[in-house]
């Protein structure tokens, strides 16, 4: 199964992990928070920006690898989580 995305052909097949979140600005301190941590304290920290996370990397492996579709607002994320989840239905 591939995903067309902006950044290229994501693979969905060996995927271990996908998630949505936020990039946050915490007094410059860059972080990657959940969107219902954005949705409770968004309004204490500057939003960079939204993500959806493609996370290939194994239980007990070091070394991430992952995919970052990056967005501007949380609609366009919620419209790519529904194409996506298009892949996974039956």
């Amino acid at each position: 199964m591939i995903y067309n995305s902006k950044i290229g052909a994501i693979e969905l097949s060996n995927l271990i992990r996908l998630y949505p979140a936020v990039v946050v600005d915490m007094h410059g301190e860059v972080a990657e928070m959940s969107l219902e941590w954005a949705d409770l304290y968004g309004e204490k920290v500057k939003l960079v920006k939204y993500i959806l996370v493609f996370d290939y990397t194994k239980p007990a492996e070091d070394t991430k690898n992952k995919k970052v579709l990056e967005f501007e607002t949380k609609e366009e994320l919620l419209m790519t989580m529904q194409e996506v989840a298009q892949f996974f239905q039956d």
